[in-house]
């Protein structure tokens, strides 16, 4: 099976049902959504199944893509949709192993775009948005967009970041995560800084 992206570019993905690319329109209303804060940008994929969201990234001319991914499989089939797309100032980098566990490996990064889309009925989403606060993994003009099952958004309240926008396109919701304001809520109304 083979998948479109960005440029009638072909990718390919695994057989069956193990790595869930995401739905076309839903890709396609995130790249727009993002359209003027890709060229330069670092990109964070987590779960990234057949790489596609970030061979799109990579397509729309991000400097730098990581992709973290569980099956050894899928890791091959990113590596040869990601060289595909990369041009020679681009720059990948693929790990394979589990996204909570490899994410305290990137400590000291900062990503400008992260996708996380794990399995819907996974218990990812949480500790994997814990960590990624945590570690201050997402720059400061940075967003976060989780892919989820609209009939609930899986994640309560986390510390360091808050939700921006979300969308829903039929069996799909994107939320949107951005960096909290650091001062925001500190200052007495009509006090200012010393």
């Amino acid at each position: 099976m083979s998948l479109r992206i960005y440029g009638n570019r072909q990718l390919k993905t695994l057989p069956g049902q193990a790595t869930r690319p995401t739905l076309a329109r839903v890709r396609a209303a995130l790249f727009n959504i993002w359209q003027g804060h890709l060229t330069g940008c670092r990109w964070l994929d987590l779960c990234a199944g057949s790489g596609a969201m970030g061979a799109e990234a990579l397509c729309r001319g991000a400097a730098f893509v990581v992709g973290i991914e569980l099956s050894g499989r899928a890791c091959e089939v990113i590596r040869q949709n990601w060289q595909q797309v990369a041009q020679p100032d681009q720059s990948f980098q693929i790990i394979r192993g589990d996204v909570i566990k490899t994410l305290s490996g990137l400590a000291g990064q900062s990503f400008d775009r992260i996708y996380l889309d794990p399995p819907y009925a996974s218990d990812l989403y949480q500790p994997v948005l814990t960590t990624i606060a945590t570690l201050q993994l997402l720059s400061p003009q940075g967003e976060i967009a989780i892919e989820h099952d609209p009939s609930h958004l899986p994640v309560e309240p986390i510390a360091g970041l808050q939700i921006c926008r979300q969308k829903t396109y039929g069996n799909t919701a994107l939320t949107f995560y951005e960096v909290c304001p650091q001062l925001e809520g500190l200052l007495p109304s009509g006090s200012s800084d010393p």
